[in-house]
């Protein structure tokens, strides 16, 4: 669609105010959806998560439901200090993906030294993208996160939480990035979202009056260690560690110096280790230092002690250095290696001694690059912390189950100083929005909100019960993260934001302050017009909580505003992305569960996939990505829209292919085609808005009853899925099948379409179906959909029109198996004359006789394969002389009948008579069709059964 018709449709939706929700008699829908941080421009990836929620709200407002659809912009937050502190500096990384991945011109990329004009420049830009896009938002209640009225929300909201015992105060593990000065949750990061932070046991190993660490999660195996694995590639450092001297790796310090008190004291090069020995302070064994070049001096300490009887990974490393005589003869280990053997540790029922040997074997694991070897380790790791018992021989422990005795053991060890703690990413890397990669800090004085409150969760529960989820199987992970979730950090020294009221040095973090914003829009166009100051936690406690007490605001208006407020609310759907359930939209279900009453808690939730670029994860920094407005400059909005919807379901990843964007736009190329074709074959000058009063003239032919019978089970289905989300079926019921009956439909009325006979009629039907495909498609392709309901004559504008509505009168299982008849009949002879090779001047069709259709009504009476039954029946009944033949059909239709749709008897001759043309179009021969066998050369008349006719070709 060229851009000057989406703007003219833009200018009259606008004028219109089509899209302005306002509380009336209607009975309202409210739908949101995640609403963007505009630290950088829109991408396909969020075409697809904003698309999704406007064919809702326009399929929704067509069904004649009050749809509120807002809109607003969260710039909360530290990323985007972070990108303005580079860009004063000139980083060119980060100058090179604003200029040439989000393509900001270089007098505007001058100004995003300012964070807050960073984020006004996007989310003016995100606006006018989506406006181009044709999403149906009522943009008077747009706001920033950052605006005065917002913030004094968020106030009353944490006030609301601490004033119930959710919010504590306490020390705590956080992602934090150094650059922004700053913790970091899920929605401040370019890459790491959803990677947990896991507690980690350092153990200690004693060499010429220092430490090697190494970290593990596993302490109990440290009886089972046989050497130490250091990185020789890598760089080592010696520092100062609570009065010890510690060897960690360099990366391994910038992670731990923000968790302990550490100095540097030199750099050591690991090579002159390798070969030495250092003391196990727990077992009292000695142990050799070894090579590695998979030991990754970003994780834990960038030491690793090896458990080659119970690790997979380490068996294998040790026996590729084994067969390593190049390196075993650079460091002299041939003699330490060749004496080192696996020891137990564990007793896993199922294995011998040495499980890590068993499950290599098992699995045919060559070598260290096998892509199963850590399958292998999760497995055996998994097994031996569920089921496995330290072995007999192991001190103190022994018989007890690993799963008790591990934090016992790290306890105990810590307790005694042969062990520390420490903290570390379960996956790296970790990657802010400013582009620095994060670290595991200990936050002191940190605010937290207690999502590890039982009753707290056990409420949250009762509130997620009772919602509507899609899919269905996420729910089991809502049930999850709502017992795996732990205290959260809520605050932040450095960012934009609402600061905490009674610790103004805190700042709200970005997760805690998009909760229950939800709210926040049924009122948003009256707050714009109140003096921030006059918006006090009793206003806001009014409104919401019904609850008494002085208010600034006028009591006219406060009614005004709460009624606005108890008429939308609660929110019927939330919709956002899957890798936002551990966070995001568990929060939002505590915090409605916290703070509302049970009716005005949430009732649904679609959780969206991901999305692919050309089978690629896309990726802004990686510069992996198509920008949503060069899509739009490149193929039009109703094109992105429909290939968005069509590609995948909205819980499934989606993957852009440049190929099929292109196949999705003659697609719809083909149906403006098509709508120009039915205005030429109407008689007189096409009028959509007449076209339901004139549908009075009685079809006689089965092919048009067919159609639309086509047409309404294309609109039943399409509004089935709609009504559950699934955005794929809907498109491919209401485009691509559809498409596929009206072609098959030209097909069958091709030999007579010009005959003045029928053209009344056929131009009765495809009007018909062209007047509900426009309103069907509406949603998915409102600008092609507003032009063709204008230009042939529709009411006002398509979407204010009433969605098509399934009629069941239309649907007659006789007419639909009568052109199932026809169909397989096609596909028959195409193979007949396939296996003979012939092409015939004459077909002839064979009916079956009446008594076969008797035989087959007496079949669907005994319900099930009898044939006994069956053959006495039709004797009984003297249906047919031959018994022989009885029992051949008999048997042939007892294999048959179960496969068979029985709709009754059809007057098979008047069907193919009707069809005589297009059977002798598509096989290109003259079509016979006999009631009685009086010529069968070849006896093939025997073979007719009902619903199947039988072929003879001359």
């Amino acid at each position: 669609m060229k851009s000057n018709v989406e703007s003219k449709w833009q200018e009259r939706w606008k004028k219109s105010k089509i899209f302005h929700s306002n509380p009336d008699e209607r009975e309202k829908l409210f739908l949101t959806v995640a609403y963007p941080y505009p630290s950088g421009a829109m991408h396909i990836g969020h075409g697809r998560t904003y698309t999704v929620p406007d064919v809702y709200a326009r399929f929704k407002r067509m069904q004649g439901y009050n749809v509120l659809f807002p809109m607003g912009w969260h710039v909360t937050g530290a990323p985007v200090i972070g990108i303005a502190r580079r860009i004063q500096r000139q980083d060119p990384w980060t100058l090179d993906i604003y200029k040439n991945i989000h393509k900001v011109p270089e007098e505007e990329l001058k100004k995003f030294t300012n964070p807050e004009y960073i984020v006004e420049y996007f989310s003016s830009e995100y606006h006018q993208v989506m406006e181009k896009m044709g999403y149906s938002i009522d943009w008077r209640r747009e706001f920033r996160t950052t605006d005065p009225a917002y913030k004094k929300f968020i106030e009353w909201q944490i006030r609301q939480l601490k004033s119930k015992g959710r919010v504590r105060r306490g020390a705590h593990p956080v992602k934090y990035c150094g650059e922004c000065e700053n913790p970091v949750g899920d929605h401040d990061l370019l890459e790491g979202e959803g990677v947990s932070i896991n507690e980690l046991t350092l153990l200690k190993f004693e060499i010429d009056g220092f430490y090697l660490v190494p970290a593990t999660f596993r302490p109990e195996t440290i009886y089972g260690a046989t050497n130490l694995w250091l990185n020789p590639e890598s760089n080592y450092v010696k520092v100062m560690a609570d009065g010890e001297k510690w060897l960690i790796s360099k990366e391994a310090y910038d992670n731990l110096s923000h968790q302990k008190n550490l100095e540097i004291l030199e750099e050591v090069d690991p090579r002159p280790l390798i070969g030495r020995m250092v003391k196990n302070i727990v077992t009292g064994e000695e142990h050799p230092i070894l090579p590695a070049s998979f030991v990754d001096p970003e994780y834990g300490s960038g030491v690793v002690f090896s458990v080659p009887g119970h690790a997979p990974a380490d068996y294998m490393a040790l026996h590729d250095l084994k067969n390593n005589s190049e390196l075993l003869k650079e460091y002299q280990l041939e003699e330490i290696v060749k004496n080192l053997q696996p020891i137990n540790v564990i007793t896993l029922k199922g294995y011998g001694k040495f499980p890590a040997q068993e499950i290599i074997e098992k699995m045919g694991i060559k070598n260290q690059k096998d892509p199963h070897l850590q399958e292998a380790t999760n497995e055996l790791y998994k097994q031996e912390h569920t089921r496995g018992v330290m072995s007999e021989h192991i001190p103190i422990y022994s018989g007890q189950k690993v799963s008790l005795i591990r934090e016992t053991i790290s306890s105990s060890l810590k307790g005694e100083k042969k062990a520390s703690l420490m903290y570390d990413f379960a996956e790296r890397p970790v990657i802010c929005r400013c582009g620095n990669r994060c670290v595991v800090k200990i936050m002191e004085d940190q605010w937290f909100i207690t999502y590890s409150d039982e009753e707290w969760k056990k409420n949250t529960r009762d509130t997620l019960e009772k919602m509507k989820i899609i899919p269905s199987e996420v729910r089991a992970n809502f049930n999850y993260y709502i017992g795996w979730l732990h205290d959260w950090a809520c605050s932040r020294r450095i960012g934009l934001g609402t600061r905490i009221p009674w610790d103004p040095q805190w700042i709200i973090e970005p997760l805690t302050d998009s909760t229950i914003y939800m709210s926040y829009y049924t009122i948003a166009p009256y707050l714009n017009k109140i003096d921030p100051d006059d918006l006090d936690d009793e206003f806001f406690s009014r409104v919401f909580l019904d609850e008494p007490g002085p208010v600034k605001v006028e009591e006219g208006l406060i009614k005004q505003i709460k009624d606005e407020f108890n008429y939308y609310y609660p929110l019927d759907w939330r919709l956002s992305a899957k890798d936002l359930i551990g966070n995001h939209l568990t929060f939002h279900i505590f915090h409605h569960t916290a703070i509302f009453p049970e009716d005005k808690r949430p009732q649904g939730i679609v959780v969206f996939g991901m999305g692919l670029l050309e089978g690629n994860k896309m990726s802004s920094s990686k510069g992996n990505v198509v920008l949503l407005e060069d899509a739009l400059t490149r193929h039009g909005a109703d094109v992105v829209r429909l290939f968005l919807m069509s590609s995948a379901e909205p819980w499934q990843d989606f993957d852009w292919r440049e190929k099929e964007v292109k196949g999705t736009r003659r697609r719809l190329e083909w149906f403006v085609e098509f709508a120009k074709k039915v205005n030429t074959l109407h008689q007189e000058s096409l009028l959509l808005k007449d076209v339901g009063n004139n549908s009075s003239i009685p079809l006689e032919s089965f092919i048009n009853k067919w159609m639309l019978g086509q047409l309404h089970l294309r609109i039943k289905d399409a509004t089935e899925a709609l009504e559950g989300f699934q955005t794929r079926k809907a498109v491919q019921d209401s485009l691509f099948l559809l498409k596929k009956d009206v072609d098959h439909y030209f097909h069958r009325i091709h030999s007579y379409q010009d005959d003045e006979k029928y053209q009344e009629e056929i131009s009765q039907v495809l009007s018909l179906v062209l007047e509900s495909w426009i309103r069907l498609l509406s949603p998915f392709t409102p600008y092609t959909c507003e032009e063709l309901w204008e230009e042939y004559g529709g009411e006002g504008l398509v979407s204010e029109a009433p969605w098509p509505v399934y009629d069941p009168g239309f649907i007659d299982e006789k007419i639909q198996k009568a052109e199932e008849i026809i169909q397989d009949l096609v596909n028959d002879i195409t193979e007949i004359k396939k296996i003979v090779g012939v092409d015939p001047e004459k077909i002839h069709i064979y009916l079956a006789p009446s008594w076969k259709w008797e035989v087959f009504d007496i079949a669907i009476e005994v319900g099930r394969p009898d044939i006994g039954r069956i053959i006495g029946q039709t004797i009984q009944k003297k249906l047919h002389d031959d018994k022989k033949e009885i029992a051949e059909f008999a048997q042939k239709i007892s294999r048959e009948i179960t496969r068979v749709n029985y709709v009754g008897h059809l007057e098979e001759y008047k069907i193919l008579s009707d069809a005589r043309d297009y059977l002798q179009k598509v096989t290109e021969a003259e079509i016979v069709i006999h009631q009685d066998a009086d010529y069968d050369p070849e006896n093939k008349a025997r073979n007719a059964l009902p619903y199947k006719p039988a072929i003879f070709l001359e």
